[in-house]
């Protein structure tokens, strides 16, 4: 597993998502790979995704993979 510092990420979230806390933040910032955290917990676990992943995520997000 490789570690990846994330001291220089630059987090956001949806500006959708409202001022509720309880959101998922993104930094896309960094090189070689896409962040996501908890944005109730910034100072826990995150997890790390290559650029190709998130952008896998994001095809099925939009395209209605992952409905129920």
């Amino acid at each position: 597993m490789v570690e990846v510092n994330l001291d220089q990420a630059e987090w956001r979230k949806a500006t959708a998502s409202g001022d509720t806390g309880q959101c998922v933040e993104v930094a896309t910032n960094l090189p070689n790979v896409v962040a996501v955290r908890d944005s109730k917990n910034p100072s826990g676990p995150a997890l790390i995704f290559t650029h190709d992943e998130w952008s896998a995520f994001l095809h099925g997000a939009t395209h209605g993979e992952f409905n129920v």
